[in-house]
């Protein structure tokens, strides 16, 4: 399986020529470096929550409409959806296949945000070996502890380093892939990951510093 991400919390995971692409959002398109057009093969989307870095409907439409993909959504997210006309599929605390891919959908609590109301936000294990919380560290999270590879926030205006790598240390992953940094320069993201790796070295969990658009990590 292959992770690949797209700025900030856009991925997409590829396994057996299917592909996910999961929270195509704002701050993946803003400055134009990450196009609709590179996930003309995606098969389904799923869309998380309604935050707009993570979710905006005429980015979804361009890329549905390009490569015809199904959309996997809530049902917050949905209402919107129905909205714009555009069909999808609820899957928010449920398990099911979609080619290659396991995935078990589940509620998670996105982190307090000052001023803001809370979505509704699906957090998701793939294959028995990825957890994506998004942007949730509660603790019943901890029910996946040991997994082997964390989709794991680095930077956000509800969280600070030492919270993050409170629950990381906590989850104990055999793996970090950062995510949750658009906000930030190349330099002050190399500064901060170069911090991230050298805390998580010490607890044997690898950290991966994936900067480029498109990188990532196949386990």
């Amino acid at each position: 399986m292959k992770i690949s991400k797209y700025l900030h919390s856009c991925l997409v995971f590829e396994l057996d020529g299917y592909k996910i692409l999961f929270d195509p959002g704002d701050y993946s398109f803003i400055e134009g470096l990450v196009t609709p057009q590179m996930f003309a093969d995606v098969d389904i989307v799923i869309i998380t929550h309604i935050h707009p870095d993570h979710f905006v409907i005429d980015i979804l439409k361009n890329i549905i409409d390009i490569s015809g993909a199904q959309v996997i959504t809530n049902t917050q997210v949905g209402e919107q959806l129905d909205r714009a006309g555009i069909p999808y599929i609820i899957l928010e605390d449920a398990t099911a296949n979609f080619g290659p891919f396991k995935l078990q959908a589940f509620p998670v609590k996105h982190a307090l945000i000052m001023d803001n109301p809370l979505p509704q936000m699906t957090g998701f294990l793939i294959n028995d070996k990825v957890l994506h919380p998004v942007d949730s560290m509660e603790d019943k999270l901890l029910d996946f502890k040991n997994v082997e590879l964390l989709i794991m926030v680095t930077m956000a205006p509800f969280a600070n380093e030492v919270m993050i790598a409170a629950f990381a240390d906590k989850l104990q992953p055999r793996q970090i892939l950062p995510v949750h940094d658009g906000y930030a320069k190349q330099f002050f993201m190399e500064k901060r990951y170069a911090a991230y790796e050298k805390h998580f070295d010490r607890l044997g969990i690898k950290f991966h510093k994936v900067f480029k658009i498109g990188g990532g990590v196949t386990i």
